[in-house]
């Protein structure tokens, strides 16, 4: 494979891009601004700009091989599919995330795709949101280094990506209307702080804007989100997309620093923008610098499609194998039960070790190159005098109650050694469009676990799930193994973990609380109406369960070994520092065990004494270690400001208060083996500090949060919910269906939709995730995803003929009005 290399980003382009637009009529300017079709954007050939093609792929290439005017899932070209984020960021593997980055970037040169959709790196809230496989962590820092790390390796092959979804997209429920109402330290401490690493850290080409609002204003028209925070404060250089249909008032967009509308507007925003222009509500200097942006990317990739490059599918397997055994996390192990010995009798049970559930479903879908099942592999590695039975347990894709396949698998196990019983969530249980409806796994599933741990006490479960899961028979088995959503290889990584031929070395990258509600955003997601309000602020996983002593199912950052390790002698490089100098944290880690293996060094801050309310504790650092059987290294980690800094809301900037700090390193949030104190000089004393920054009140270890005290965290009264009564562009299908003629025109759209998305009549996931999508779809949305068919006058019409204004209707409607 291509070594990680850089590779410059749209600013080398700029002064060409310039020299182009100044060559460009307002009609070819304003053309630029919404892509051509589905995927493509759009050209000018007069100059030979090519229309240049973006794809979907966060964890792979997912580039359609037919037509482009739909999602067309079921129609990509084959291309090798790693683990989704939710499996990779367990890996804490920087460089692991770069070799994965280069090879889908490889992927995409072979392919002529300029632009991979990825990665997402929204915050995981809450457990439920129901695309929660495709992001990292509950941790903004470990989500942006990973996301920069992945960035890095993408576009070190000359292939841009795409951060997304910006911002405050933490949940499917209303993702197209929801006001997120979410205060200011929560949004730059938490649902900021990781696209802020991702921008400075690795520069990705664009950033994908979300369809939600913030704090009552749409992602894709806000100019402080677009503008003053992205572009003048973190310096970001490359364009804004919006996601597929979110530009909401497409002038009022490239006016607040939406670039590129995606898909194809039919020329419906085309027309406004010109309007706009010649009535000089939109000044051409904005225009230009969005089509200049616009251009410079369809300059890098047209550099991209000259390259050529022939692909090592073998050699990506074989890394999407690596990184599915490096991601999986041992949450339990008893008994010395794991590795296996490969001479044993050994009982596979569970549909999915031979029909994998390997990725999520939506618009990161992606056609494997090759599928690999846990059961082919199991057999392949067992010894000549070991032996492998199945039974499947459960049907795969609906899992209802079955007692006859759990009596089977329970008897299939009585008579083996060993029980790998393999279970998770079936597809319909999760998927991009709607949010999960609980943290259960079907109840097939559970009744499955207990009856073959009754039957085999030597028993080891594997999960294959996007997201966390109760577990209510924990207790029963010797080991459990979670793999997440593993990729096309997953399975021969289950089987290298199983028989010891790679060692368990995957953390959580999320909490796994015992149940839903002991979640604190659990009582405000996911939000009523039309608005979602983040009243827990800084209470995300682990900050709040750690703060609140509430126990969980198995903490953040944790994860198993075959393998011992130590830690010792912990020194910092000063007692004393300012807040503008470095901390030096080293300590000796040494493995004490039998077996090759590598740790994940976590370090923890704690704010001894502040004045304003803060987490127990916050990742800070942490580090990737292998080490031989016996072998010892000192390993450094290196702290800035940002590591003791809090968001100052009075001033406005980020603030390091003078006092002492508890440095704090373990193997997990609750496993912390070594504490040191540092006294860091900051820019104001704690008993000096700025008044304000209240926070959520813990009593006993609840979250209390009444009106008046989310009001001072948002510095203004708590806005009242949209209603959806007059019905307007943005009412959804849902809300106009309650209507008669409403529920008539939703019926034929959803149709509609589904086939026009791809949804086949087989896939009853897609079918549900399109149903959803529809029904969540702003009216305006109808206009852009008709390609022109229904313009925004038609459109216009109806909503006042759903408002009974049938004369304003009947004018609209005659007077085929476009804007």
């Amino acid at each position: 494979m291509t070594a990680v290399s850089f590779y410059p980003g749209l600013s080398s382009k700029h002064n060409q891009a310039l020299s182009l637009v100044a060559q460009m009529s307002l009609e070819e300017k304003a053309s630029l601004c919404s892509g051509r079709d589905f995927w493509h954007l759009q050209g000018c050939e007069r100059l030979d700009l090519a229309a240049v093609m973006v794809t979907d792929g966060p964890h792979g290439l997912r580039k359609q091989d037919r037509a482009a005017d739909h999602v067309g899932l079921n129609l990509s070209v084959p291309a090798t599919c790693f683990p989704t984020a939710s499996a990779m960021a367990c890996s804490w593997d920087r460089e692991l995330l770069r070799l994965v980055g280069a090879a889908m970037g490889e992927q995409c040169v072979a392919e002529d795709v300029a632009v991979l959709l990825g990665p997402g790196m929204n915050i995981k809230r809450h457990p439920l949101c129901g695309r929660n496989f495709e992001y990292f962590s509950e941790d903004p820092l470990l989500s942006g280094e990973l996301a920069a790390a992945l960035i890095e390796g993408v576009q070190s092959q000359g292939v841009g990506t795409s951060v997304k979804h910006y911002a405050v997209n933490n949940q499917e429920k209303g993702r197209m209307y929801i006001d997120a109402i979410v205060d200011e330290r929560a949004l730059r401490e938490i649902y900021l702080r990781g696209f802020e690493i991702a921008v400075k850290q690795a520069q990705p080409w664009t950033v994908m804007c979300a369809y939600n609002r913030v704090n009552g204003t749409y992602c894709s028209e806000h100019p402080w989100l677009l503008d003053a925070v992205l572009r003048d404060e973190w310096g970001f250089e490359g364009l804004v997309v919006s996601d597929w249909g979110a530009a909401n008032d497409r002038v009022c967009g490239i006016a607040s620093g939406l670039d590129l509308e995606m898909p194809s507007s039919g020329g419906m925003n085309d027309r406004r923008i010109i309007e706009s222009v010649r009535d000089g509500t939109l000044a051409e200097s904005d225009l230009d610098r969005s089509v200049a942006r616009i251009v410079s990317l369809s300059l890098l990739g047209m550099d991209s499609a000259a390259r050529k490059t022939s692909l090592d599918q073998g050699a990506h397997h074989a890394l999407a194998r690596r990184a599915a055994a490096e991601s999986a996390v041992l949450l339990k192990h008893q008994q010395g039960l794991l590795p296996l010995n490969r001479e044993c009798r050994i009982a596979v049970i569970g549909a999915f070790a031979k029909t994998p559930r390997y990725q999520g479903a939506g618009s990161s879908q992606v056609r494997p190159v090759q599928l690999d099942s846990a059961f082919d592999a199991v057999q392949a590695l067992v010894g000549a005098t070991g032996s492998v039975t199945y039974a499947p347990g459960y049907d795969p894709r609906h899992s209802p109650t079955d007692s006859a396949l759990v009596q089977e698998a329970a008897h299939t196990a009585g008579g083996a050694d060993v029980a790998v019983v393999v279970v998770g969530l079936p597809g319909i249980y999760e998927s991009e469009g709607y949010d999960r409806a609980h943290m259960h796994l079907p109840e097939q599933h559970d009744a499955l676990i207990r009856a073959v741990c009754a039957a085999n006490r030597r028993t080891v479960v594997v999960l294959a799930n996007g997201s966390p899961v109760e577990m209510p028979w924990i207790d029963l088995p010797c080991a459990v193994l979670e793999t997440y959503l593993a990729g096309e290889a997953g399975g021969r990584a289950i089987a290298d973990l199983l028989f010891g031929l790679a060692n368990p070395c995957g953390k959580l990258a999320e909490t796994f609380p015992l149940r839903r509600s002991d979640v604190a955003a659990d009582r405000w997601f996911p939000g009523t109406g039309r608005q979602v309000q983040y009243r827990e602020g800084l209470y995300v996983g682990y900050r709040y369960f750690d703060a609140a002593e509430v126990p969980v199912l198995f903490p953040f950052g944790h994860g198993l070994s075959y393998t011992r390790f130590h830690y010792a002698n912990l020194t910092l490089s000063s007692a004393l520092v300012q807040a503008d100098e470095t901390l030096v944290v080293s300590l000796e880690l040494s493995n004490v065990g039998d077996l090759a293996g590598a740790e994940v060094v976590q370090l923890y801050v704690a704010d001894i004494e502040c004045s304003v309310y803060r987490p127990e504790q916050e990742l800070r650092a942490f580090a990737k270690v292998w080490l031989a059987p016996g072998e010892t290294q000192t390993v450094r980690l290196v702290m800035d400001a940002a590591a003791f800094s809090f968001w100052d809301t009075v001033n406005g900037d980020w603030c390091v208060e003078s006092g002492e700090f508890e440095i704090r390193l373990g193997s997990s949030s609750r496993d912390l083996r070594l504490r040191d104190r540092v006294f860091v000089e900051g820019s104001t004393a704690v008993d000096g500090a700025p008044a304000g920054s209240p926070g959520p009140v813990l009593e006993k270890g609840q979250l209390q949060v009444s009106d008046d005290t989310f009001a001072t965290m948002l510095g203004r009264r708590v806005p009242a919910a949209e209603s959806s009564r007059p019905f307007h562009l943005n009412s959804t299908l849902r809300e106009i269906g309650q209507t008669w003629l409403g529920a008539r025109f939703r019926a034929r759209f959803v149709v509609d939709f589904q086939r026009r998305m791809g949804a086949g009549a087989q896939d009853e996931t897609l079918q549900k995730m399109f149903q959803e999508m529809a029904d969540e779809m702003p009216l305006r949305s109808l206009a852009l995803f008709s390609g022109g068919r229904l313009s925004f006058g038609k459109l216009a019409a109806i909503v006042a003929l759903l408002n009974r204004r049938y004369l304003r209707a009947m004018r609209l409607w005659l007077k085929r009005e476009d804007g």
